[in-house]
């Protein structure tokens, strides 16, 4: 059985900081995009999201009448560790090597007390494990963030991180992935309606 996962990043936060595990709020304003998203989302998909509140509002938004999983913190977007709301140029500042690493060779360089892409990819990867063999056959709707998104598309592609970084999820954009006898493939990327 295949399981249809349609990854909905949450809405703007329109802070110019790296924003990972910080909770801050989603700008749901726009009412005709969560409109539009709703109406071409599965009416019978389930919908689960990360329990950070720019997630789950999120998923509030778009839910209907569409039956809700409890909040996964396994879907939560990277953990920027000491650069939590710090820009990139107050971190370079500080640790121009250590940042630019972690920027343009993503894999295991993690920010101080943060998490490496590739634990990101590991920890993300097992929760949306845990949704395909729980949910198998369905509709998931995943509401989360750019990273948890990416680390999908790199892995149903088989992209390096590098390659995958290249990739754009903008706010209120839908991607797809499918789960089928054990192995992952990419649909869309980053539709918007």
């Amino acid at each position: 059985m295949t399981t249809r996962f349609h990854l909905l990043r949450h809405g703007p936060t329109h802070a110019r900081a790296m924003v990972g595990w910080s909770d801050v709020p989603a700008d749901l304003s726009d009412l005709a995009r969560l409109e539009r998203l709703t109406a071409i989302l599965p009416p019978t998909a389930i919908v689960v999201s990360s329990d950070l509140s720019r997630a789950v509002a999120t998923a509030d938004a778009i839910q209907g009448t569409r039956r809700r999983l409890p909040h996964i913190s396994g879907l939560r977007e990277i953990h920027f560790g000491a650069w939590e709301m710090r820009t990139w140029a107050e971190v370079d500042a500080v640790s121009p090597d250590h940042i630019r690493a972690f920027w343009d060779k993503p894999g295991d360089i993690a920010p101080p007390d943060g998490e490496s892409w590739n634990a990101l990819l590991r920890r993300v990867s097992a929760a949306m494990d845990g949704l395909a063999q729980d949910h198998s056959g369905a509709d998931v709707i995943v509401v989360g963030h750019f990273g948890q998104i990416l680390t999908q598309v790199q892995r149903a592609a088989g992209l390096s991180a590098v390659e995958v970084f290249a990739q754009k999820i903008d706010n209120l954009s839908l991607t797809r992935v499918d789960h089928h006898q054990g192995s992952w493939r990419l649909g869309a990327i980053n539709q918007t309606p």
